[in-house]
């Protein structure tokens, strides 16, 4: 396929961008769009599938050659996270966990050692990765963590629970994922609770699944888990970093997790306008198509309007973005502001748009539109981007020049 220059801009800055987003499409069409009904109805993972991302290079995409990764850009890691969620954003979601939350953070922040024993079966797929942060009373809130872990000669014991962990566990039997970055208190620092980072693999003794969770509004072709951690004694060589380093790792990985759920909501949005704009064309009222009537244009055009400026902003972010130092929060929360209610809106019209059908899972708006509402909670509430964004804003007042 042949290009001009004008073709690589924004969302294909290069010919290496427009190939993985060709490759990645050509793989939507023909293996993810076929079985996002059948895995959604039945709230199970599909991991034959998920290995097959990483034949493609994608599960350790921004991950270095040297570990058998593919060492790309937060572009192209938009890019995939957009096309997989067209057909799957529950797949999609599970992809997410496990390449940018566990795999990309291991890539910046372990050492040599954890980069050879970890990285090269995570990017192939033969071990599938989580990170547990969430807890049944501490979401946001991460200073509110009760997991702790504490030293015991060259190990740490940890004990504790995570909730709601995307790829926790990967069947209906309860089997634990095989690699899970934990955040746990380690102590305290000039008041403060001190936060470290263990990696904890699956067959360490008194790490167990505590149950799978099941029926979610959506994203449920991704799996959720509760984390269960007694006694489970950790090789201080597991640990990431130094005790307390736990900010600094969520915060290198923090801003890349946000963009990429950002990218999901564009490639949500992105299905529904083509869906609706179809249909609407098709389905005819009165003697004409539907798409003649000005309530259904105010549809169809709000829709494409909000969604080409939400991915305007989600890449024009991923150019801008260095994955191995934080530096821009505030337009990674504003990212994820914009993008995640975007696409919930997008989705309801569509449903609106297409009437009955669109209330039916088979039209695939129905379950796109579920899924949506994930993105406004997931990866940070809409009230933390906002309190963010706010408090950012507020103390640095030369932000504004350069905004």
């Amino acid at each position: 396929m042949s290009h001009t220059k004008d073709a690589f801009d924004l969302y294909n800055p290069s010919e290496s961008h427009q190939m993985l987003r060709d490759t990645i499409r050509a793989f939507v069409r023909a293996e993810v769009e076929e079985q996002a009904l059948q895995y959604d109805r039945e709230e199970r993972f599909n991991l034959p599938l998920f290995r097959k991302l990483g034949d493609l290079g994608l599960l350790g995409i921004t991950v270095p050659m040297d570990h058998g990764g593919s060492e790309m850009d937060a572009v192209a890691a938009v890019i995939a996270h957009e096309e997989l969620s067209y057909a799957d954003p529950g797949f999609a979601l599970a992809y997410l966990a496990h390449s940018m939350l566990c795999v990309n953070n291991l890539a910046f922040n372990c050492n040599d050692e954890q980069k050879a024993r970890f990285l090269p079966n995570l990017c192939s797929g033969e071990w599938v990765g989580a990170m547990g942060m969430s807890e049944p009373g501490a979401g946001t809130d991460v200073l509110g963590m009760k997991t702790q872990a504490r030293r015991d000669g060259d190990d740490y014991i940890l004990n504790g629970q995570k909730m709601w962990i995307t790829n926790g566990c990967i069947d209906d039997e309860g089997t634990p994922c095989d690699v899970v970055l934990v955040y746990a208190k380690t102590g305290e620092e000039n008041g403060r609770p001190q936060l470290s980072t263990f990696i904890v693999e699956k067959g360490m003794a008194g790490f167990s699944v505590g149950q799978k969770i099941f029926d979610k509004t959506g994203m449920r072709a991704s799996n959720t888990a509760e984390l269960v951690f007694e006694d489970v004694r950790i090789p201080a060589k597991n640990l990431l970093g130094e005790e307390g380093d736990s900010m600094i790792h969520m915060m290198r990985n923090l801003e890349i997790e946000r963009l990429t759920l950002a990218a999901m909501s564009v490639g949500i949005a992105r299905r529904c306008v083509e869906d609706m704009t179809r249909y609407a064309n098709d389905r005819k009222a009165f003697g004409k198509p539907i798409s003649g009537f000005g309530q259904i244009q105010r549809y169809i055009g709000d829709s494409f309007g909000d969604y080409r400026a939400a991915k305007a902003y989600v890449y024009d972010t991923a150019q801008r973005m260095n994955l191995s130092n934080s530096g821009n929060r505030l337009d990674s929360d504003g990212v994820k502001l914009v993008a995640a209610p975007m696409a919930k809106n997008v989705a309801d019209r569509a449903m609106q748009v297409m009437g009955g059908y669109g209330y039916v899972g088979e039209y695939v708006v129905e379950r796109l539109w579920r899924d949506a509402k994930l993105l406004e909670i997931g990866g940070g509430t809409l009230e933390a981007h906002q309190k963010n964004i706010a408090r950012d804003l507020s103390r640095n007042q030369d932000l504004f020049s350069r905004l």
